[in-house]
């Protein structure tokens, strides 16, 4: 009776003691399991945030490229893009000409395209029969009422830029410089500033993906953004 009294016990402690050593360690498995699915969760999830974050987001349009034979492009609804205006200057609307880049054109081959000597851009030109039609109905996506002779159909990133020659996304009506005189004919401000950039990417002062995100951003500040003298 002696030891069935102290054999009882005993059998109950153990019993207790496996019991506990089970539930306290389903608890633990339950708790790293829960973990690692939680970190399973957010990992991915952190992941593709930043892949989002620092992917294509604000990244200029890629056009088609020089064309053998260029055809007439359609050019945005009339009135439906709006100029904005930089110390004076009229800017492109950025929803309506975002910029395009000609995919013929990169850093690695920048000795055999705009840098080479002998010149790159005249080859590569739409015809004034292209963009002369483009020209007028772009004249009417920005609601531009001035004499078609003082705007220029221009190249937001320039051809010596490596921009797309006749993506619509890179080509805009752009009015003359304020103070300029009516019938004068075309005189912008915006072409120096380019041919400075170009001459910067073809030293190696600046990248070429650098000029181009100035140029788009606002030509007004692009040199000085760039670090290069007005």
């Amino acid at each position: 009776m002696g030891l069935l009294g102290r054999a009882v016990p005993s059998l109950v402690v153990l019993s207790c003691l496996v019991l506990a050593g089970c539930s306290s360690s389903g608890s633990h498995a339950g708790g790293g399991s829960a973990g690692k699915n939680g970190a399973s969760a957010a990992g991915p999830s952190a992941v593709a945030g930043s892949a989002g974050a620092g992917g294509s987001v604000g990244e200029i349009p890629v056009g088609a490229g020089p064309r053998s034979t260029y055809t007439v492009q359609e050019q945005p609804p009339a009135g439906s893009c709006h100029y904005r205006m930089e110390k004076g200057e009229p800017l492109e609307d950025l929803k309506c000409t975002p910029g395009a880049t000609s995919p013929a054109v990169t850093q690695a081959n920048l000795a055999t395209t705009i840098c080479r000597k002998g010149g790159y851009t005249k080859n590569i030109r739409p015809p004034e029969a292209v963009t002369g039609k483009e020209k007028r109905l772009n004249a009417a996506s920005y609601g531009y009422t001035g004499k078609m002779g003082d705007a220029e159909y221009d190249h937001l990133i320039s051809l010596q830029l490596g921009g797309d020659p006749n993506d619509a996304r890179n080509l805009w009506v752009e009015p003359a410089d304020p103070g300029h005189k009516p019938g004068s004919g075309v005189n912008n401000l915006k072409d120096p500033v380019e041919t400075k950039l170009h001459t910067a990417v073809c030293s190696g002062k600046v990248t070429l993906k650098a000029a181009q995100n100035a140029i788009v951003t606002d030509w007004t500040t692009a040199l000085s953004k760039l670090g290069l003298a007005a």
